[in-house]
C-alpha cells in the first residue's frame, strides 16, 4: 500500500490567527515560510487579500473583487521563515481586529518553466501538489502552460488577470475541461470554449484567448493544485437534505481536514471556507465567504462536522447540502489518516 510522504500537513499548510495591531506586525507560529497568505478579517466586513512570493511584497488582489493587483506598501511586507511581517493596512491589520490567514508553503524561490508555449515563472513543491504561477498573454486562441507539479493529477487551477478587471477563474478536475467557475461571484458553472481548454498534463494545462486568461502583454498569476494522497482533495458530492434537515453527507478524503473550501456548481451560491483553528466545533463551525466582504459567519447548525477522516455537511442549506443541488471542494489534512510509515493518526 501506498502512504503519503506528508507526515504532517501543517508543514506544507497552515491556518493561522492573529489579532492586528495597526502597526507593523510580525505573524510567527506558521510553521514555515509561506509563498501563497490569504487573509481575511473574522469581525470585520474587510476583502480577502491574496498575497504570494511570486508577484512579490506590496502586491494584492482580492478574491471578492475584479479589481486588478495593486501595489500596497502598507500589506505583507516579507515573507519570514516562521510566517509573514504585515505593514499598517487596515485590511489585514486593523487594530483590535481578528483575523484568519490560510498559509501554503510552494518552493521559496522562483524557475522558469518553458514546457509550454508560454514561459512561465514557477514557484513549485511537488510533494504538496502546490504551484504558483506567473506568466505573460500572447492572445493565441490556444495556449499551454507549465505548472511545475510533475503530475497530470491537478485538482484545481484559479487564475487572475493582475493588469485587469476580470474575474478570478476556477477550474475544478470534477467538472473537467471547458467548465469553469468565477470565485467571486455566487454563479453557478458555466461553459466556455477559451478558457479551460483540456485536463491538464504532467506539465501544462491549455487555456484560451479570453480576456481573463490570455490577453496578448497582459500579466496573470495562477494557483495551482494536484490531489496528494492523504494530503489534499478535489472531489464532488451531491446535496441530500432538505431545508434545515440534519442528513448523513460523510465525504470520505482519508485525513482529517485542516481547510474545506465548498462551492455549489448548479446553482448560484456562495463559496464557503472552514478550517480548524476558528471559533466553532463541527456542526457549528464558523466560516468565511471568499466571493464577499462578510464578517466571519456564525449561524448555529450550519457548519460541516470535521472528522479523522473526512467532513460531513449534513445541514440542508444550499451553500453545503440542499437536496437538488451539487458541490465541489478542495480540501487539505491536519494530519492524514495513514502517515508514510503506515501508522494511523488520531482525532483530536
Amino acid at each position: 500500500m501506498a502512504y503519503t510522504t506528508i507526515n504532517k500537513g501543517s508543514d506544507y499548510f497552515n491556518t493561522k490567527l492573529y489579532t492586528g495591531t495597526g502597526a507593523t506586525l510580525s505573524i510567527t507560529g506558521v510553521g514555515f515560510q509561506p509563498d501563497f497568505v490569504w487573509t481575511k478579517g473574522r469581525n470585520v466586513a474587510f476583502s480577502h487579500y491574496l498575497m504570494d512570493s511570486v508577484r512579490g511584497v506590496g502586491r494584492r488582489i482580492m478574491s471578492n473583487s475584479t479589481s486588478n493587483e495593486d501595489i500596497n506598501i502598507f500589506g505583507v511586507s516579507s515573507f519570514d521563515s516562521d510566517g509573514f511581517t504585515l505593514g499598517t493596512d487596515t485590511g489585514a491589520n486593523n487594530n483590535g481586529s481578528t483575523f484568519a490567514s490560510w498559509n501554503w508553503l510552494a518552493a521559496n524561490g522562483t524557475a522558469s518553466n518553458t514546457q509550454g508555449s508560454i514561459t512561465s515563472t514557477v514557484s513549485a513543491n511537488t510533494t504538496s501538489g502546490f504551484s504558483i504561477v506567473s506568466y505573460t498573454g500572447n492572445g493565441s486562441a490556444s495556449a499551454t502552460i507549465g505548472h511545475g507539479l510533475g503530475t497530470s493529477n491537478v485538482g484545481m487551477i484559479i487564475t487572475k488577470n493582475r493588469d485587469q478587471p476580470d474575474g478570478w477563474i476556477v477550474y475544478h478536475k470534477s467538472l473537467g475541461a471547458n467548465n469553469y467557475l468565477v470565485l467571486q461571484t455566487t454563479d453557478p458553472s458555466d461553459v466556455s470554449a477559451n478558457k479551460y481548454l483540456s485536463v491538464p498534463t504532467s506539465t501544462t494545462y491549455e487555456i484560451g484567448n479570453s480576456g481573463d486568461m490570455n490577453t496578448n502583454t497582459e500579466a496573470y498569476i495562477a494557483y495551482c493544485f494536484a490531489e496528494v494522497k492523504g494530503f489534499s482533495k478535489f472531489g464532488k458530492y451531491d446535496g441530500n437534505a432538505g431545508v434545515g434537515a440534519f442528513v448523513n453527507n460523510f465525504q470520505h478524503l482519508g485525513f482529517k481536514p485542516a481547510f474545506v473550501m465548498i462551492k455549489c456548481y448548479n446553482a448560484a451560491e456562495s463559496w464557503n471556507v472552514f478550517d480548524n483553528k476558528r471559533n466553532g466545533y463541527n456542526y457549528q463551525n464558523d466560516y468565511l465567504i471568499p466571493n464577499d466582504t462578510n464578517a466571519e459567519v456564525s449561524a448555529p447548525n450550519q457548519g460541516i462536522d470535521l472528522l479523522s477522516n473526512g467532513f460531513n455537511p449534513y445541514y440542508g442549506t444550499g451553500t453545503i447540502n440542499r437536496s437538488g443541488k451539487s458541490y465541489i471542494y478542495m480540501a487539505f489534512a491536519e494530519n492524514p489518516f495513514v502517515g508514510s510509515d503506515g501508522t494511523p493518526t488520531t482525532a483530536r
